[in-house]
């Protein structure tokens, strides 16, 4: 795990000497992303110049070498300043210090986990959404726990898309081109001081592949690129955008994560004990530990099976990723012909029914045949999981279906916001975040007062309403809208009202349609004695029109009274607008069709912040909500989708008025809502242990990685 160590600090001392000395460490912490979940850190380089640090997408590297010499000179000079530096670099110095746990994995065999998007910071764009955020923080919680563990992605030089949304509420995709040397990114090179590379033959070429390692606290994340002066424009284009919508694009990527990001493990000396698969993207993984093995292809596929795991997020057979046999064995030819296999041997393993010649090769099917143990996100989705493959073991009942779960998490050092954190540091006892999964630790709840409760909640609310006033202005002016409808959040939104957020990717079945399905409904809730405000936003992928036209109807009523005032939607949704929302919103919907909500993690994130849900009892919240906690729509299936959506629709804007508004706005003589502090109490207490990264990380060791 020491491949690429070197090559971060050699980068980190060459940041250092471009800035006054007095700096150095701002340069050294800002190599590691551990900062980042460190109290104080971002404050840090926010505080060098503020202005620049967001122009700069909060990237610390290009932070450092972008601002003037006298804001630095300015910034060396101040006694406060170079005092919280060290407080915060000696803070991460002992972090990364202690002893590993070996319980399951050590250094020597740590765990490799595998995954196509990794969201550990705005800074770092090789992420989408939900997928993204699990999985960086998954490694964040593994380095909380001292947890053996590397990482491989790609270093997509371009990124998911960014969005802008026109006047008419379509959405425009565009791209920006990511520099590795310009974020917090290393080469790994080799003791020769050249790069470390691999080949991977991909439809009758050798593509070569280079790899940058990016350190998130103790966990190294080593990302393959392949724009190398070896490849042709076509090799390079591998790993330019995420999720790229041409399958054969796409199928290369999944090759050259899977068997390329084994290879890099080989040549960085780096042996893992275990094999972590996040979702199907990396499904090839098995085919080239095979392949290292060596011997017969069943034995190779039997050894490499012992040391895989698969988790699946996708509940649905048509969200996971198949192609016709043509199209892999020609992509594979080559891997297959080093092996002396018969491309058709791969090919079955893929397919539900291996000896149906009309059934395309799917990466779900072929991770599932090849890891020794999988795992849906949560209770309710495993058992859809369970159902959905049950087709592979036919000789099984649904519910002896060899695939569990393990509900998702999230890391709360990342998503809690500063007063909340202050609040719980006070009551919950030191080191309550060591201990977030146990439902004692946050029996402190009680003892806090509802002022204090309150007033933590409203100051959050203010910083989100002030973020929503700012960015709805140049949301619009970018739209080149009338100056009345430019302004109107900037002066309408509110800190004392309640603040209701939908935030995720925009896909049908995310019915983000419900909100305005009675329209009259609708914007009467915005204007009555009880006022209420939406903060709305999630990008739709650039190939799904209909995920797109969801956005361009909720703009059709933005010309109505009190909706230009009380109703933003944000372009551009990324992990920084993310956690602003997530901190500030009284209330979180959720509105998937079930059953196709996996788990959902952006609700838990509002829960650790003190927001109460509203959801379907899909995903996580089936498992959250206990009546006291929030509010739940039905989670039961339903053929007919108009008359669910019609029931759901109703019954939402229901429990938003009679219910949500009415509790919020209901104050004592002390302008206290204590009923809604109760519920705000009963989430934090209940769903602040269940569905942390630290309960689901040690879920995955106790369940999997140790068996």
């Amino acid at each position: 795990m020491t491949a690429g160590h070197d090559d971060l600090l050699h980068a980190a001392e060459a940041l250092a000497a471009r800035v006054p000395q007095p700096l150095a460490g701002l340069a050294r912490l800002a190599y590691n992303y551990r900062w980042s979940w460190t109290p104080g850190g971002h404050e840090l380089f926010a505080s060098i110049d503020p202005v620049r640090w967001e122009r700069c997408g909060e990237n610390p590297v290009r932070l450092l070498g972008e601002t003037g010499l006298e804001a630095l000179a300015r910034a060396a000079s101040n006694a406060e300043l170079l005092e919280r530096i060290e407080q915060v670099e000696t803070a991460v110095r002992d972090d990364l210090a202690r002893a590993d746990d070996e319980a399951v994995a050590t250094p020597q065999r740590p765990i490799a986990y595998f995954c196509a998007e990794f969201g550990v910071h705005r800074s770092l764009p090789v992420y989408s959404g939900g997928l993204g955020a699990l999985a960086g923080d998954i490694l964040k919680e593994a380095s909380d726990r001292a947890l053996p563990l590397v990482a491989l992605g790609l270093m997509y030089r371009q990124g998911y898309f960014r969005q802008r949304i026109d006047a008419g509420g379509w959405q425009h995709e565009y791209w920006v081109d990511t520099d590795p040397e310009r974020i917090p990114a290393a080469l790994v090179t080799g003791d020769d001081g050249a790069p470390i590379t691999v080949t991977v033959p991909l439809r009758g070429i050798e593509v070569t592949a280079q790899v940058w390692r990016v350190d998130v606290g103790r966990v190294p994340l080593y990302l393959l690129d392949t724009e190398r002066p070896e490849n042709d424009i076509g090799a390079s284009w591998i790993t330019s955008r995420l999720y790229v919508g041409e399958p054969e694009s796409r199928l290369a990527q999944y090759i050259l994560l899977g068997v390329g990001g084994v290879r890099a493990l080989a040549a960085m000396g780096i042996e893992p004990g275990l094999l972590h698969l996040n979702e199907g993207h990396a499904a090839f993984i098995s085919l080239e530990a095979a392949r290292a093995h060596g011997g017969s292809f069943s034995d190779g596929i039997a050894a490499a099976r012992a040391r895989t795991i698969f988790t699946t997020h996708t509940p649905v057979p048509a969200g996971n990723d198949t192609y016709p046999t043509a199209q892999v064995t020609e992509a594979l030819a080559g891997l297959t012909a080093s092996m002396g296999l018969d491309p058709i041997e791969v090919i079955r393993l893929g397919r539900t029914r291996p000896d149906d010649d009309g059934e395309p090769f799917g990466v779900s099917q072929f991770a599932l045949r090849t890891s020794r143990a999988a795992n849906g996100v949560s209770r309710r989705h495993g058992e859809v999981a369970r159902g959905m493959w049950r087709g592979l073991w036919p000789e099984r009942a649904a519910e002896d279906v060899p695939i569990g779960h393990v509900t998702n998490g999230v890391h709360v050092p990342t998503w809690i916001g500063v007063p909340m954190r202050s609040l719980l540091d006070r009551h919950l006892g030191e080191g309550w975040l060591d201990r977030a999964a146990d439902p004692a630790t946050w029996a402190g709840i009680d003892a806090i007062s509802d002022e204090e409760l309150w007033a933590v909640r409203c100051e959050q609310r203010a910083a989100l309403v002030g973020y929503v006033r700012t960015k709805s202005v140049t949301d619009r002016l970018g739209r080149d809208e009338p100056r009345g409808y430019v302004e109107a959040a900037a002066g309408s939104f509110d800190p004392d009202a309640l603040t209701v957020g939908f935030a995720r990717r925009l896909a049908t079945y995310k019915r983000l349609h419900l909100l305005v399905q009675d329209a009259d409904r609708a914007l009467a809730l915005l204007g009555n004695g009880r006022p209420v405000q939406l903060v709305l936003a999630g990008k739709a992928h650039p190939r799904d029109e209909d995920g797109k036209r969801l956005v361009q109807h909720l703009f059709t009523f933005k010309w109505a009274p009190e909706v230009g005032g009380r109703v933003v939607y944000l372009d551009d949704y990324d992990l920084s607008s993310a956690a602003r929302m997530v901190r500030g919103c009284d209330v979180w919907l959720n509105l998937p069709r079930p059953p196709l909500e996996a788990s959902g993690t952006s609700g838990m994130k509002s829960a650790v912040n003190g927001g109460l849900q509203l959801s379907v009892l899909d995903g996580w919240w089936a498992e959250g909500h206990n009546g006291a906690n929030g509010w739940a729509l039905p989670g039961e299936e339903d053929a007919d989708h108009a008359a669910q959506d019609r029931r759901d629709g109703t019954e939402l804007h229901r429990l938003l008025d009679a219910e949500v508004a009415r509790e919020f706005y209901d104050r004592d003589a002390a302008g206290i809502p204590r009923a809604w502090l109760a519920r705000v109490r009963a989430s934090l207490k209940t769903n602040g242990p269940a569905f942390s990264a630290t309960r689901m990380v040690r879920d995955y060791v106790e369940q999997y990685y140790a068996g």
